[in-house]
This record gives structure tokens, C-alpha cells and sequence, in this order.
């Protein structure tokens, strides 16, 4: 007998040879019924691999992401076979799981067309209800080349040629279809019931332009069809808030040919703008954090002596001053080691927060390009923290503390990773597991479960990032803390310690937004354009029904200015309907509707975005209301 240990940490004997499908079948019939693969010792298997020694077993089911990535991996076959069956003489490309879905590449003489799809899609289902087997076959690699050879696969062929060693190749079958895979897959095509295609997209073979073009099909993949369902929802409901189409519609910027990545922000998109950063001032003023700025054009030998000359010349600008070269900053960090260096440091004057709104520029390629979140120019919310290595794990945690307020005033969850040393990185080992461990320290001293991300730190150190869900569920990097002991090193920053010797401080670079103009971007998406009270350009619309009403109505707009609330009036020659309408399209918080009886009683009408009410109430019962949820920064109501 063998020892297995399960996820709970029991332990149970089985017989050598026991199946993972026949241990999960004596756990619980259940169990056995949804399970669709299991995982031993870390690899993800079939359910009919055998167990030989004692490991650590896991039984996967769909509820898993581990078993979602096998059901859709197994859906990307079913969507191959589908495909042969229709287009017979189509060859076979790769067909891997992805991010909610799967995709398979195809050459063929047939260019499939949207119409196609939902031929292919119906097959697929059609298939899915005879609960074929996914049946696993090893041979050897001449026996596996013969095969595919005989069935005019060349891509399949290429591959195996390409893979190391003598081992021996697995192959899939299920019904009349077999494919060249490593596994795993789910035990039958009936857990492949929640499926949609999703579009079509050329890619070439192994992603080099040397190689044919193939025909990507995209498709989705959930456990349930409700799932799905919610998914696609979502999406349509991104595409209603996408920031583009928004900030158009709102007047908030614009992106022109005349600058590709270079956003124009308008005068309602600097009012969100200014918002933003004063809030950000503010927060950081109470948290002892000084603002500086630095040069955004700086000479080459900087960036040489920073490193980024070596690691990041790819994505920066370059100009020339005086017959020297000189680079446009990709990033801030080196201007604030020049700051630092002005004058004589004492370990008295640790830690020093800056803070700085740095202009940075980053060339990005064309086709990554996207609004405002990904563009060539944008503002970074950078801070440099100069401490004392005694200082690492409070300063740490201080900035933890400053992110977590921030996201929680906005409505954002978020989750964290660690990100360690990648391969092009600057520094010693010891120097990289100092930093790293500092950073899982304040991570743990905080009680906050984190993901490791390997090899994703920054070429100076590695760092924590914090990535945002909106509330369509999707996932955003924003900020970010990184511990650096290289730079320090480089610009030979030092202070004066008790003992009177110099010495190296540690820094911290973070960022809480991120960029601005990032942040904007998944700030209009997540609320949908209906910004919070306190974020909106316009917080207040005064709507005269007629122009006997236009004095009451501009004495009101005086006594809200007058408490700093933004506001605009419509004096339009239009019906009162038609002007409330276009408050709601405009997506004003709050429309003030004003007539004889208000203009009589001092009162106002007053309708809230998102809301079919009308309430009346005196002006100065509605200035406490809005300014309440200004001081607040209480979210409104979703679009």
C-alpha cells in the first residue's frame, strides 16, 4: 500500500495502480461525478494516471481554475475535430487554454467568416452530446511522425521534430479525431457543455513573420452556462464603458493621428484631473511626504550611470543639446537620486518621502497602443523613500497602509503579488534575497495573502504590485512598491550614521495610481462616466424651466460657487424634459430644477443622476447633502 496525502491534509492508503478517477470515486461519489483531472505532486494529470508512490494528490473539478484550464483546453480540441469534420483537408496548427476560453489555429483554403462560426459552434455541440472519451496514446517519436505524416499534418510533424529527447510522444484521441498533445484532458466531451466562438484572427504559425499566416478561432469556456452568460454580459457591458467612447461623449480628452499615445485632456478632463492630484497632495502631506520635480529631458550619462542605458534604451526618447546626447525620461527615479545628493544626509533627516507628478515618456509600438491605458506619455505618482535599513519594514508597511486607503475610497478590491528578480537584473544575490524577504515580511506582518510572480521584479529590485478589480471583475496593475538596494549603489547616495561614517541608504520607489491617465481610464469604466460626486467635473446642472426663472436660477449657481461646488447652468431656450435629459446623458450628478414655486420658497427641485424622483428642498438643506458627499468622497450611485 501507498500513502496518498489529500489537499485537507489527510492522509489515505491505496493500492499501487489506484487511478486518481478510482480515489476520488473513495472519497465521494460526488467528487468522483465532477471531477475532470488531478493534480500529483504539483502536475496536473488525466484521472485515469495511475498512482505509483506515495505523493500529494489533488482532485480537480471545475470549480478549480486548474480543471477550467483543462476543460478548455479539451474544448480547443473539440473545436479542431468540429472543424476537420466540416472542412475537410484543413490542417492543424496549436490549440492551447487561454484566459476564459481557448483558441486554435487552422491552415486552410476555406476563409471562415463570422457565419462560419456558428456552423463550427453548433457541430461542437453536437459532438460534445456523444460524451466521446478523451483517450491517451503514447508512442514513439518515429511511430507519432509516421502518423501524422500519413495524415498530411506538417505543423503537427514540426513539432514533434522540434521536441527534446527521446521521449515518448502522447497523443488524444476522441471519436474519429486525434491530435498531437501532451494532456491533460477532461474524461469525456460532456463536461464541454458551456462554450461560445468568439471571432476569427490571423496569427502566424510559432509567431514569427517568417511563417505562414494561420486562421485563429477564439472561443469562450465556462463551467456553467450562467457563467458564461455573466461573461458575456460583461463584455458587452465593457464596451459601453469604454473610456474612449466615454471620455468623448463627456468631453473629458481626445486622441489624435497628429500625436498617436499622446492623450489631449480637455477642460472637464483637467477638473477630474486636478481632482485627483489634490487629493493625492493632500494625502501625502499628512503622511510627512515632500512634493519635488525634476528635468523631463536629462543628459544620456545619467541614464548610463542608472542602468536604464543598458536595460530600457528600447523604450526611450533621445534628443541632442549642444552636440551631447540627452534622453527624455522614461522614468523619475534618477532626477530624485540627484535631489538627494544636494546636500549631506544625516541618519536624523531618515526616512525622506518625495513625492513627485513626474511627466515620463515611453516609446511603446503602435499596435499596443489603447486610450489612455497604454500611451507614450502619462504622469507618474512616484515617490522615492530614502531610509534606514532599520526603516525598510515600517516604511513598507506604511505604504501598504497608503494604497489600501486609497483603492478603499475609490470602491476598488484588489489582490497582491510579489514579483521577484527577473533575468536582466542589477544587484548581488545576497542584496536581491534581502529585498525580497523584506518585502514578504511587511506582506506577512500585515496578514495580507499574496501571490509570488516570478521573475516579473523591476531590473533593480523586486517589488509588490497591487492590482485593482473593477466592478465588470477585471483585473488592473496600478500600484506598486519596489525595494531597491542598486541605485543607491550607482549614484553613491550616502548618509552620516550615529557612528560618524558614512553610510548606503535602502529606497523604496511606489507608485499608488500608477499613472494618472490610467487611473482616469479605469476610473470612467468603472463607474461608467457617472463619476462619484466629489471626482465629477460638473457636480451640479441649475435648470430654469423658462426665462422669468433665469434670476432665481443665477442666484442659486452664486451661492453654490460661493461654497466651491462646480457648477453650470442651462438657459437654454429648450423644454425642461429635454434639458434633463441631456443631464443624464451627460451623466451631471446632481440637475436642480428651479420655477415660480422654487424661486418663491427658496427651494430647489432636485434629481440625482440615475434616479426617476424628483425632491424638493431648500438650498441649503441640498448644499449640506452635496457637500456631505464631497467631504465623504461617498461613491454614487452606478450608471
Amino acid at each position: 500500500m501507498i500513502h496518498v496525502t489529500l489537499k485537507d491534509g489527510s492522509v489515505r492508503e491505496v493500492a499501487p495502480g489506484t487511478t486518481i478517477q478510482e480515489l476520488a470515486s473513495s472519497i465521494s461519489q460526488g467528487l468522483a461525478r465532477a471531477a475532470v483531472a488531478g493534480k500529483v505532486n504539483g502536475k496536473v494529470k488525466d484521472l485515469n494516471s495511475p498512482l505509483e508512490e506515495e505523493a500529494q494528490v489533488e482532485i480537480l473539478t471545475l470549480d478549480s481554475e486548474e480543471g477550467l484550464e483543462v476543460m478548455r483546453h479539451s474544448t480547443s480540441h473539440l473545436l479542431a475535430q468540429a472543424v476537420k469534420n466540416l472542412f475537410p483537408g484543413t490542417l492543424l496548427g496549436i490549440g492551447p487554454a487561454i484566459a476564459n476560453g481557448f483558441y486554435y489555429d487552422f491552415d486552410s483554403e476555406h476563409t471562415f467568416t463570422p457565419e462560419d462560426l456558428e456552423k463550427i459552434e453548433n457541430e461542437m455541440k453536437k459532438l460534445a452530446k456523444q460524451e466521446y472519451p478523451f483517450e491517451c496514446q503514447e508512442i514513439s517519436r518515429k511511430e507519432a511522425i509516421a502518423y501524422f505524416q500519413n495524415k498530411e499534418e506538417k505543423y503537427k510533424v514540426e513539432l514533434i521534430n522540434d521536441l527534446p529527447g527521446d521521449a515518448r510522444i502522447s497523443m488524444y484521441t476522441q471519436g474519429n479525431f486525434t491530435d498531437l498533445c501532451a494532456g491533460p484532458h477532461v474524461p469525456t466531451t460532456k463536461f464541454l457543455k458551456a462554450f461560445k466562438l468568439q471571432s476569427i484572427a490571423g496569427a502566424y504559425w510559432r509567431g514569427s513573420e517568417k511563417n505562414k499566416m494561420l486562421q485563429r478561432i477564439y472561443g469562450l469556456a465556462f463551467a456553467k452556462s450562467s457563467d458564461l452568460e455573466d461573461y458575456l454580459f460583461k463584455l458587452e457591458e465593457a464596451k459601453r464603458r469604454d473610456h474612449r467612447k466615454l471620455g468623448l461623449e463627456l468631453d473629458l480628452f481626445s486622441l489624435h493621428d497628429e500625436g498617436p499615445g499622446f492623450p489631449f485632456f480637455h477642460p472637464k478632463g483637467m477638473v477630474l484631473r486636478n481632482t485627483l492630484e489634490e487629493f493625492w497632495r493632500k494625502e501625502h502631506q499628512k503622511r510627512g511626504y515632500v512634493e519635488i520635480r525634476t528635468p523631463i529631458i536629462l543628459n544620456q550619462g545619467l541614464w548610463e550611470q542608472s542602468g536604464h542605458w543598458d536595460h530600457y534604451k528600447e523604450n526611450m526618447y533621445f534628443t541632442k543639446i549642444d552636440d551631447q546626447g540627452y534622453c527624455v525620461k522614461p522614468m523619475n527615479c534618477p532626477g530624485g537620486m540627484i535631489m538627494y545628493r544636494t546636500k549631506l544626509r544625516s541618519y536624523r533627516d531618515l526616512p525622506i518621502r518625495c513625492g513627485e507628478l513626474g511627466l515620463v515618456h515611453r516609446h511603446e509600438l503602435s499596435g499596443a497602443l489603447h486610450g489612455l491605458l497604454r500611451v507614450r506619455n502619462f504622469t507618474q505618482d512616484d515617490a522615492h523613500i530614502f531610509m534606514l535599513p532599520s526603516q525598510i519594514k515600517e516604511e513598507i508597511i506604511g505604504v501598504i497602509n497608503l494604497v489600501d486607503y486609497f483603492y478603499k475610497v475609490f470602491g476598488f478590491e484588489y489582490h497582491v503579488e510579489l514579483s521577484t528578480r527577473p533575468e536582466n537584473s542589477m544587484g548581488s544575490d545576497a542584496d536581491w534575497e534581502m529585498a525580497t524577504n523584506a518585502l514578504k515580511e511587511a506582506l506577512e506582518a500585515k496578514g495580507m495573502e499574496y501571490k509570488i510572480n516570478p521573475g516579473d521584479g523591476a531590473f533593480y529590485g523586486p517589488k509588490i504590485d497591487f492590482h485593482l478589480k473593477d466592478c465588470l471583475d477585471r483585473t488592473w496593475q496600478c500600484g506598486t512598491i519596489q525595494l531597491d538596494f542598486q541605485m543607491p549603489e550607482k549614484f553613491d547616495l550616502t548618509y552620516i550614521g550615529e557612528d560618524g561614517e558614512k553610510h548606503r541608504p535602502v529606497m523604496i520607489h511606489r507608485v499608488v495610481y500608477g499613472s494618472i491617465e490610467r487611473f482616469i481610464a479605469l476610473l470612467t469604466e468603472h463607474y461608467a462616466g457617472a463619476f462619484p460626486v466629489w471626482l465629477s467635473p460638473v457636480q451640479v446642472r441649475i435648470l430654469p424651466i423658462s426665462d422669468r426663472h433665469s434670476e432665481y436660477a443665477e442666484k442659486v449657481q452664486a451661492v453654490l460657487k460661493e461654497q466651491d461646488i462646480r457648477v453650470e447652468m442651462d438657459d437654454r431656450r429648450e423644454k425642461i424634459n429635454y434639458k434633463i435629459r441631456e443631464a443624464q446623458t451627460e451623466k451631471i450628478p446632481f440637475a436642480l430644477v428651479v420655477g415660480d414655486k422654487e424661486a418663491e420658497e427658496g427651494t430647489v427641485a432636485v434629481r440625482r443622476y440615475g434616479q426617476q424622483n424628483t425632491s424638493t428642498m431648500k438650498l441649503e438643506e441640498f448644499i449640506q447633502l452635496i457637500k456631505e458627499e464631497i467631504r465623504n468622497k461617498k461613491t454614487s450611485p452606478e450608471a
